[in-house]
Formats: structure tokens, C-alpha cells, sequence
């Protein structure tokens, strides 16, 4: 006996309305609130307070002890470092947004591009950071709202996230710097 193919049954009028709801559906973008425009962030603590920095800015990640110490440096400045062929001075973030203290000895510099330039800064941090994304909403009213370097995102769940602004946190650490 002779093996036979399987003809396909015919599609009733019913079935084929069936089929065309179904894929007009499935063409349809699903309605989800995951389309709100966002900005992606490296997210970190220091001390309790949770902090980011825009994605974008962050170049790299790399261990502390690749810092030599500079003699007579400012407070703010732990030292240079080499990435990449370029040198770097590591500063202490923790320093530049006003002495809040870390809740662990750093063991990580972050490179970063604070746009200014070209040149890169390295900042010290406890670990390296999470990415997260913040709701453009949310963060550029929280940067309407701030008159420093920091501007407070608060996100549901009164769960807040200070996005720290580096061209304005560096600027700011030079405008004091000239002015004293």
C-alpha cells in the first residue's frame, strides 16, 4: 500500500475570518507602556542614596589600583591613571557632590566623558553600576526643577534617583576652584 499525501481540508468562510482577525491583530503594535521614551542610566549607590549617570557618558569601567597619587592634588583629585594612551585625573565623586561618604571603600573608577572636549575624567565608585532606564518625563522635569549639578528623579514607588549632570558637577568644581 501506497502511502497517500494529506490534502489539505478547505478553508470554510468562517475559519478564513478567523485567520484574517488574527493576523490583522498580530500586525497591530500591542498597546504597552514600555514605548514612553526613556533614558538609559549607570546606576550606583553612595552611601544610601542610589545616583546615575547617562549611559552614553560612561566608557569604561576599571579597578582603582591602577591610580598613581599625585602629590599636593586637590582634595577632589585621587590621582592620574593611563587609559587608553591618554592620561587621566581619578577624582573622587563622592568629594565633588559635597562630601557624602561611600558605604563601601571604592574599588571601581568609572571613565567617563563629561562632554567638555573630548577629555575623559575617571570618578571612583563602590561597584560597577547597573543599567537602568529613567522616564524622559520624569527626568526632565527633575532637571527643570535643579539648580545644581543633581537633579532628584522620582520614580514610582517613591523610589528616588539622583542623575547627576557632569559637565555642570565638573564645571562647578572648576568655577570653585578660580574663584578661591
Amino acid at each position: 500500500m501506497k502511502p497517500e499525501p494529506r490534502l489539505p481540508e478547505p478553508i470554510t468562510q468562517q475559519q478564513l475570518e478567523l485567520l484574517e482577525r488574527r493576523a490583522a491583530r498580530l500586525r497591530e503594535k500591542p498597546p504597552t507602556a514600555g514605548e514612553e521614551a526613556v533614558l538609559w542610566a549607570a546606576a550606583f549607590p553612595i552611601g544610601e542614596e542610589s545616583y546615575a549617570l547617562p549611559l552614553e557618558a560612561l566608557r569604561a569601567a576599571v579597578p582603582l589600583k591602577m591610580v598613581t597619587a599625585v602629590p599636593l592634588s586637590p582634595p577632589h583629585v585621587i590621582g592620574i591613571l593611563r587609559f587608553q594612551g591618554q592620561l587621566l585625573t581619578a577624582m573622587s565623586l563622592a568629594s565633588l557632590l559635597g562630601g557624602r561618604g561611600w558605604r563601601e571603600d571604592p574599588a571601581v573608577l568609572l571613565v567617563v566623558d563629561p562632554g567638555m572636549g573630548g577629555r575623559l575624567v575617571a570618578l571612583d565608585c563602590e561597584r560597577i553600576p547597573k543599567p537602568v532606564q529613567l522616564p524622559l518625563a520624569l527626568v526632565d522635569e527633575a532637571r527643570a526643577r535643579a539648580t545644581g549639578p543633581v537633579a532628584d528623579v522620582m520614580l514610582p514607588g517613591t523610589h528616588q534617583v539622583n542623575l547627576i549632570d557632569l559637565r555642570r558637577l565638573i564645571d562647578r568644581r572648576a568655577s570653585e576652584k578660580r574663584n578661591a
